[in-house]
């Protein structure tokens, strides 16, 4: 049994870290304990550890190790998923590097599954070859479990639990990172750190319908695009095919793996529709299956799902592979042994994210990105299932080599005394309702089809709740504060406010990118679908790169 922090214990905090780790998903984790264990190292999670989207993730995990399989096949299989926009020399690296990051979990304790005493794989959705490891259908809760206890052993890891990072620290002359601000335990806190690891995963609660948690709100991105970094690819946001779709219901995945086992994606009539759209049908890449759930249901009047039948499998196949799919099932009212699962498609995963190089280094010094919040070229357009955790671990694991200089300590300046509650209570209701709104007119205008028209009206609304978000005394809390200054909350409601504002304040920051994105790259390609621009455009195989209020291209490395 796992023993986790305790998120409610009092504890001063540590004004200066070797490295600070913002996110404790499979990627921050793993971060963790592959830096030099010499450094003092602050680990920051918004809630307790076992929160993000790693421990949701259930396929599991790519990796070429069977002898029929190869890293050439893994790579090409990557490369076609991306339509055009894989950095090959990245794709490389990770396929290169799958049997050594396997080896590392197996090692540390994970237990996937085996067919005697091989590893179990299994076949998923635009993969030539058997080559997904599990772990039933809970791989990401079994490398999360495992990697948290690990980093629990860790003497020089401090875990801060329910803070949350809100501005980075950017030293004005080198332009260096070197630490940020946090909310902890009401007070905002400046921490100094030589160098800073962004792992703070996705940013899908920016729609209404997706599969991440709740602490998805793109606050690394965010926060590094606003310290300046370059950003990249925004625009691609993959969409899962098959979400449980039910009143009252979360968007919960019914994984990619099912249907690689075998299940059959039909409609009312019982008819297998996805191949009127592709030959494979439903094991074409999630951006086909996804589109073709969202065409069938627009000629549709009352239909707002399809559905997912699990019936061509053996019961026994079942119970094995997807008991936590059945379990959730069950829970609203589904027998999957006995009809088929109500499913539409759902934000998933964000192939964008802050611009890096194969050691995670983004556009500024001192600061790095790993996991989904970062852009190493790996994806591309469209990610092949399952590649995700391989990329938080063969990347986190180059963080090794990571060599830091302690900053100067600086004496801290002032502290200030909030206790302007009144004025808060009248800034809320606004933060709220923007925060309620935003999710929706995302997922109608930069969903899984998308125009010119649309995109434009909900960009006019984006810039309007900017504005006025920014003229609130809340939210020039978190953003006017300079380094060494720091705040006291008088009222313990406080706190809460300002992690609302902060992540309202990412989402608005992300759905502005995102945004403007769309309307930058006139064609469509891979998780990004324009109805005004259906085909791809050849001179439009280059990287959509951001800094500041700047969208440029960029060529494929």
């Amino acid at each position: 049994m796992i023993a986790l922090d305790n998120s409610t214990e009092k504890k001063d905090l540590i004004p200066q870290f070797d490295i600070i780790v913002v996110g404790s998903g499979a990627a921050g984790l793993y971060a963790a304990l592959r830096l030099p264990s010499h450094y003092r190292i602050g680990l920051i999670t918004k809630d307790a550890l076992k929160t993000g989207a790693s421990d949701w993730a259930q396929g599991g995990i790519a990796a070429a190790i069977s002898p029929e399989d190869s890293p050439q096949f893994h790579q090409e299989d990557t490369l076609k998923a991306g339509a055009g926009l894989c950095d090959f020399s990245a794709v490389q690296f990770l396929v290169d590097h799958a049997k050594t990051a396997i080896e590392s979990l197996v090692e540390l304790g994970v237990a996937f599954d085996r067919q005697g005493d091989k590893l179990a794989m299994t076949l998923e959705a635009a993969h030539s070859h058997p080559r997904v490891l599990h772990a039933a259908d809970t791989t990401g809760r079994a490398i999360v479990r495992t990697l948290t206890a690990k980093v629990l052993e860790q003497p020089n890891i401090e875990i801060i639990s329910q803070a949350i990072a809100l501005k980075l620290w950017i030293e004005p002359e080198k332009k260096h990172c070197q630490g940020l601000s946090v909310l902890y335990q009401g007070k905002i806190f400046w921490i100094q750190a030589g160098a800073v690891v962004l792992a703070t995963g996705g940013g899908g609660q920016v729609y209404a319908q997706t599969t991440n948690p709740s602490v998805s709100t793109g606050d690394g991105v965010a926060l590094a695009w606003r310290a300046g970094a370059i950003v990249r690819d925004l625009e691609f946001f993959q969409f899962h095919p098959t979400a449980l779709t039910k009143p009252g219901a979360p968007h919960f995945l019914i994984s990619e793996a099912v249907r690689g086992e075998g299940a059959h994606l039909v409609d009312r009539q019982g008819e297998r529709f996805a191949f009127r759209y592709h030959p494979s049908g439903e094991l074409a890449p999630r951006d086909v299956v996804s589109r073709a759930i969202f065409d069938y249901l627009q000629g549709q009047t009352t239909q707002t799902h399809v559905y997912l039948d699990l019936r061509p499998l053996e019961t026994e196949r079942i119970h094995y592979r997807f008991p936590n799919i059945i379990g959730v099932c069950q829970n609203w009212g589904v027998d999957v042994f006995k009809e088929p699962i109500p499913v539409a498609p759902a934000a998933h995963y964000w192939m964008g994210g802050v611009k890096v190089d194969l050691n995670n280094a983004t556009s500024i010094a001192g600061l790095y990105a790993i996991g989904e919040t970062a852009s190493t070229g790996v994806h591309g357009a469209n990610r092949l299932a399952s590649n995700s955790l391989l990329e938080c671990l063969v990347f986190a694991a180059q963080l090794s080599k990571l060599h830091v200089t302690s900053p100067i300590p600086i004496n801290k300046t002032s502290e200030i005394v909030m206790d302007n509650q009144q004025q808060w209570q009248r800034e809320m209701p606004k933060i709220l309702e923007i925060r309620r709104a935003l999710p929706e007119l995302l997922w109608q205008s930069a969903g899984i089809s998308r125009n010119q028209t649309i995109l434009e009206e909900a960009m006019t609304q984006v810039n309007l709740w900017q504005k006025q978000l920014k003229s609130l005394s809340v939210s020039q809390t978190i953003l006017d504060l300079f380094p060494g200054q720091s705040v006291k909350l008088e009222a313990t409601t406080k706190e809460s406010d300002l992690r609302i504002c902060a992540e309202t304040i990412n989402l608005l920051d992300i759905a502005y990118l995102m945004l403007k994105s769309c309307l930058f790259r006139t064609e469509s390609r891979g998780g990004h679908y324009r109805q005004d621009y259906p085909k791809s455009d050849q001179q439009w195989e280059q990287h959509t790169l951001v800094c500041d209020d700047r969208w440029w291209k960029g060529k494929i490395n």
